[in-house]
């Protein structure tokens, strides 16, 4: 791969159909027939999370729905997700990972960029590591990797889509425009659906009309993030891949879902807001964050949505806390909607801040606040050890809302470097 001699060695690595691989590499009865990983079909969560390659072959794509895909595909088998089985096969990807490098950043439990620019001496080239990798995730996981290998975090994230399953592209400085620049806009990875729409609008449709296109012009239209989109169309690109061991803070955290049935009772409102907001504490104390805003969203049967946020006087970082500033809430607003029958409900916090920055708190605030905070970290330990259901709260109980139901759902907003 043809390079200056300052440039970067990047790899990113993509876990070919996550889920529906996980189960054919537990289950090898699986595989090459079509199957797919959803929610229970005869729920209302009974949609298609994931998918081997032989149902894509039947046009079935993620979030159709089971009577969809059945009727696409009647001999299509059905397995509902095991998220535990999914967190370990991850765990055993990023240990493979980190056996190249230090520099691993996570996007997603299945995919990741990994910087091997100081490990060339010891492993070989991009390339060579990137086929390193997908033989020894095969051989030992069997599961298949999609590899890209390039100067830049984009242009590697490209490399990866661009050819599937089990594969490495390589993107350099010689080949780039070639083939990158007849790509779709929307591939990009910084490209949403609205800066498509903007960019269609503008004449834009391929990579390298966005290349392209007068700066001045992008600018206008985008501001600062229609430079950063013509910076890495044109490969030039100054972000570093994050270490393994950085810890990166999540803009807000939450966890929603729609339920089974429909949520008529203020009981049933609390029991699946302690779950909810028991998923979203949990992680707040996992990156030692505490928030200072909290919000909770609903939609009523007929998809009506409603919503509030609350500023708080102090951080918090307690399931308590949030359930309690979520329940005062919804309660409030679900009054306002008439007491309608609600089909899903989300629970957010935002404003986050480190656990130890200095605040200005009433002095028996923190007292209850580290004695809160102190029994939750006592549970965190327990479920590490024991697993997570081994304590639940007592309003979880009231009704069979749990949270491996509703872990599939759950939100991180874009991340920012601490």
């Amino acid at each position: 791969m043809s390079q200056s001699s300052s440039d970067k060695t990047i790899l990113h690595v993509d876990a070919n159909n996550f889920y529906a691989s996980c189960e054919c590499a537990k289950d090898p009865a699986l595989r090459g027939k079509p199957m797919a990983v959803c929610g229970d079909p005869t729920r209302r969560k009974g949609i298609i999370l994931a998918k081997s390659y032989e149902a894509k072959r039947y046009d079935i794509k993620t979030g159709d729905t089971v009577y969809q895909a059945l009727s696409k595909c009647p001999n299509l088998i059905l397995v509902q997700p095991d998220f535990a089985l999914y967190g370990r096969y991850s765990r055993a990807l990023f240990d493979l990972y980190t056996q190249y490098t230090d520099r691993v950043e996570c996007f997603g439990m299945d995919e990741c960029w990994l910087d091997v620019t100081g490990s060339s001496r010891l492993f070989g080239s991009g390339e060579e590591i990137a086929n390193q990798i997908r033989s020894r995730v095969k051989q030992g996981l069997g599961l298949t990797v999609s590899v890209g290998v390039s100067f830049t975090k984009v242009l590697a994230k490209l490399g990866s889509d661009y050819k599937k399953p089990d594969a490495t592209t390589v993107f350099s400085r010689d080949n780039f425009r070639d083939i990158v620049w007849g790509l779709p806009v929307s591939d990009m990875i910084m490209v949403g659906r609205r800066t498509a729409q903007t960019l269609r609008a503008l004449g834009v449709l391929t990579i390298g009309d966005l290349a392209r296109m007068p700066q001045e012009v992008l600018r206008r239209k985008l501001g600062v993030n229609g430079i950063k989109l013509w910076n890495a169309a044109n490969g030039i690109e100054d972000e570093e891949v994050l270490r393994y061991v950085d810890h990166v803070i999540p803009e807000s955290i939450s966890n929603g879902t729609t339920t089974p049935i429909d949520i008529t009772k203020e009981e049933e409102i609390l029991s699946l807001i302690t779950v909810l907001a028991d998923n979203v504490a949990t992680r707040l104390r996992g990156y030692g964050l505490r928030a200072l805003n909290v919000y909770v969203s609903a939609k009523t049967r007929e998809f009506l949505p409603f919503g509030g946020s609350m500023r708080l006087d102090s951080p918090i970082g307690s399931a308590t806390e949030i359930i309690s500033s979520c329940m005062e809430m919804i309660l409030a607003l679900w009054q306002e909607h008439h007491r309608a029958p609600l089909r899903s409900i989300t629970v957010g916090v935002g404003h986050l801040m480190g656990a130890n920055e200095s605040v200005q708190l009433n002095l028996f605030d923190e007292t209850d606040h580290q004695k809160t905070t102190n029994a939750d970290l006592s549970v965190d330990n327990i479920r590490a050890r024991f697993g997570k259901d081994i304590i639940q709260r007592g309003a979880a109980c009231v009704n069979t809302f749990t949270s491996e139901e509703i872990i599939d759902e759950a939100d991180f907003r874009p991340f920012k470097k601490n």
